[in-house]
């Protein structure tokens, strides 16, 4: 029995005692004392009070320190940055927003992203050495494995480049890259369904895209793009060309720029997808009518996704999804109608309530995820013996 596997016992936040510990791993006290004195050096766990005596002194309760350490969360979107500096427990201890376009290129943005990390650690009063990761999310395909962006259409100059390496320069910690949907997905589930082991958490922006959580793990596919749904093929695509190169992609008739274009194309002065928004809440005919439209294009896709992976929740989230109930109607049309009657039966079709925190949130967990996982603790136990 590792040390780790103590460990995921009391990952759960329940005070225990050695005794108990021995009791539910079936490991000798001594055993576990050991393992638990690995862990009180490590400072993931702490002693928090006595336990009721039989006679003698109480014993001791164990539990896990969750300000142990700390973790930075960042979510780069196509015009915008959040950073946030969290304990490994998921506590918020600071944070700071950015107007910021991911096309200035990495040294830009990257620049930001050390500055903010180190800005935050002073602000929290947290010496450098207290932070343990670093999780990003960039707008484009990522190869998580490596953390480096693939071919992003939207991030010039990113293909390819070693983002983990250029945050280490300053911080010599574990970086983890993934795509911003996928730490959108993350996030919304740790935050508010965190009993739900099967979810598609869907940004409609400026692309389209899907975060698949299935079994309680996030699926990331072989090269990192599972969830692509925006370059799925829809039926009233036809003819419509896509950045990507193909025709009848979702993302291109139902990403908010998509919809901005067809507005002014007939006459409705809008040139953003936050100008769609606008107009929908003003209650505007026109714009009602492209969004209800655009949500029935991704019902389609959802329609077969739902079929294939049977979600208990879908999530609608991305700024798109500020125009409320007009998308969610038009999407939960297609996907009521043309799924299996057993896959929908129970499913839930929702807004995103972590709204803008959503990827924050999720990259902070990614960290926290690494840094508190069997391979990491194990990993420090070693480096302790």
């Amino acid at each position: 029995m590792r040390t780790s596997d103590v460990f995921e016992l009391l990952r759960d936040g329940r005070p225990r005692t050695r005794a108990q510990l021995a009791e539910e791993t079936g490991m000798a006290r001594s055993t576990v004392a050991a393992r638990v004195d690995t862990l009180l050096r490590m400072g993931l766990v702490a002693p928090v009070g006595g336990a009721r005596s039989t006679g003698g002194r109480p014993p001791s309760l164990i539990a896990l320190n969750p300000a142990a350490r700390v973790v930075a969360g960042v979510d780069v979107g196509a015009t915008h940055a959040v950073a946030a500096l969290t304990d490994l427990g998921g506590t918020v201890l600071g944070e700071r927003r950015a107007e910021l376009d991911v096309a200035d290129g990495p040294e830009v943005v990257l620049g930001w992203v050390t500055a903010v990390v180190g800005e935050l650690l002073v602000e929290a009063r947290r010496p450098v050495a207290d932070l343990a990761a670093i999780g990003l999310g960039l707008p484009g395909p990522v190869e998580h494995s490596t953390g480096r962006p693939i071919n992003p259409p939207i991030m010039p100059g990113w293909d390819r480049y070693d983002v983990p390496a250029h945050l280490q320069r300053t911080y010599a910690v574990p970086v983890l890259v993934d795509n911003d949907v996928n730490i959108m997905a993350l996030g919304e589930r740790g935050a508010f369904l965190p009993d739900v082991d099967d979810l598609i958490f869907v940004k409609v922006a400026t692309g389209i895209g899907a975060g698949i959580i299935s079994g309680s793990r996030l699926q990331r596919g072989a090269q990192g793009t599972a969830g692509d749904l925006g370059h799925v093929r829809v039926s009233s695509g036809k003819s419509v060309m896509c950045r990507c190169g193909n025709e009848g992609c979702l993302e291109a008739i139902a990403a908010g720029p998509a919809l901005a274009g067809a507005l002014a194309g007939g006459g409705v002065a809008v040139d953003s997808t936050a100008g769609v928004v606008k107009l929908v809440r003003a209650g505007n005919g026109s714009a009602v009518q492209e969004v209800r439209r655009a949500g029935r294009d991704i019902g389609e896709v959802l329609a077969t996704m739902v079929n294939l992976m049977n979600p208990s929740v879908v999530v609608i989230g991305g700024r798109l999804a500020d125009a409320g109930e007009h998308l969610l109607a038009g999407i939960r049309e297609v996907v009521y109608q043309r799924s299996l009657p057993l896959a929908t039966e129970h499913l839930r079709i929702v807004a995103s309530k972590a709204g803008a925190q959503a990827g924050v949130l999720g990259a902070a967990t990614m960290a926290a995820e690494h840094v508190l996982s069997p391979e990491a603790i194990e990993a420090a136990s070693l480096n302790l013996a």
